[in-house]
């Protein structure tokens, strides 16, 4: 029924997010800048990546949209230009006035790039979704881990070029580098034909039906729960290594388990089912905190180690979760826009989870016992509202069958 051709297709979209996946490097570009210009705060660097991730969510919204006029190829063509005129307009930034160019990279870092990156990431997503309705978990992982792993698979390659060419060429650089790969990426990526066909009748939830579902809501109350507690610790992963004695390689090491455990989160949701999935993930998220909890009381780095790799791969499994879990419960019709509404559980969730940990942290000392702590009040308000989402589930299922 689908070409065998669909697993080249996975690929490329894989290596598209890959490369759309940088925008999550920023903290690669946030020291260089902080040298450039020196009066910048913390807080103000540490904006232009919230800016990112709310115009991420945006962009992906606005894709689903355009994904009802618009072939994949144009909305990732878009992308390209959108992420080239950002990258570029970072790259002429000027270092002699500070004011303005922190507008500018709000601008086109920010609400430019980051809406660059929401439309590929919805395209790309969305369109391969369709080649692999029997997949839809695995599908989802793989290219997950792409986007995941795009920071650390070319942050080496950033980081060398801000050594060797200065930060403002390097993003000139890595601007025409996406650019060419996303254009070339897009020819691509294309709907299966099978979907174009009068005989098949898709079927799913509008973006309107699905948001008056109560399970729709309980379903982003956790993605905000399980995605703030993955937060607390894996964008800190390097930092809680240093602290407790380890090399900071560990945090690049729990960056490779949140990208393979969106492949394995999503092999285990085509087999297992979306409710045996979230538990196991929950499981996972669980131990990571009591392990870390245990290290941090006993100053063991092994538990501290595995606690993280834990977190690493729960923290990884939930877009996975996400993707499958929506276009499964509200079918694949309108998958792209409903998608794409699920994704907006990002914003509290890079908000949350950062501020709570620093808090902890902050009161506690610099001690990080109160943050691990937390991660397993998390899991245990996530495991609440799993038993919620499947009664919900249950009820909707129910009232289907009945009209």
């Amino acid at each position: 029924m689908y070409s065998n051709k669909r697993w080249l297709y996975l690929g490329v979209g894989t290596v598209l997010l890959v490369f759309c996946g940088l925008i999550y490097g920023w903290s690669l570009f946030r020291d260089p800048f902080s040298q450039v210009y020196t009066n910048w705060s913390l807080s103000q660097l540490s904006m232009t990546f919230t800016i990112s991730m709310v115009f991420f969510c945006l962009g992906g919204f606005i894709a689903g949209k355009l994904s009802a006029k618009l072939k994949p190829r144009s909305i990732i063509m878009l992308s390209a230009v959108l992420l080239l005129v950002g990258f570029f307009g970072v790259s002429r930034l000027n270092p002699e006035n500070p004011s303005s160019s922190l507008t500018m990279l709000y601008i086109f870092y920010g609400v430019l790039g980051g809406t660059g990156v929401g439309f590929s990431y919805n395209s790309v997503i969305s369109t391969m979704n369709k080649w692999f309705p029997d997949k839809p978990g695995l599908a989802s992982g793989v290219m997950m881990m792409g986007f995941g792993l795009g920071a650390l698979i070319l942050g080496s390659l950033a980081t060398s070029l801000i050594a060797s060419q200065g930060i403002f060429s390097t993003f000139l650089i890595l601007g025409v580098a996406i650019f060419v790969v996303l254009m070339i990426g897009s020819l691509f990526i294309k709907n299966p034909e099978v979907q174009q066909s009068a005989s098949v009748k898709l079927e799913g939830y509008t973006p309107g039906q699905m948001m008056k579902t109560a399970s729709f809501w309980i379903f982003v109350l956790w993605c905000v729960i399980a995605n703030s507690a993955g937060l607390m610790v894996v964008n800190s992963a390097a930092s809680i290594a240093l602290a407790f004695g380890a090399p900071a390689i560990v945090g690049m090491i729990v960056s490779v388990f949140n990208g393979v455990g969106r492949v394995i989160i999503g092999g285990i949701f085509d087999r297992a089912g979306r409710k045996a999935t979230m538990l196991i993930n929950m499981i996972i998220m669980a131990a990571g905190g009591a392990l870390l909890l245990i290290g941090a009381k006993t100053s063991a780095m092994i538990f501290i180690l595995i606690g993280l790799l834990c977190m690493g791969t729960s923290y990884g499994g939930n877009p996975t979760i996400s993707s499958a879990f929506i276009n499964r419960e509200y079918g694949p019709k309108h998958f792209a826009v409903n998608f794409s509404l699920g994704n907006f559980s990002l914003i509290p969730a890079s908000i949350l989870g950062p501020m709570i940990s620093s808090k902890l942290i902050e009161n506690a000392g610099g001690a990080y016992d109160t943050t691990f702590a937390a991660i397993l009040i998390c899991a245990a308000g996530a495991f609440v509202l799993w038993i919620l989402l499947n009664g919900a589930c249950r009820k909707k299922r129910k009232s289907k069958k009945q009209l």
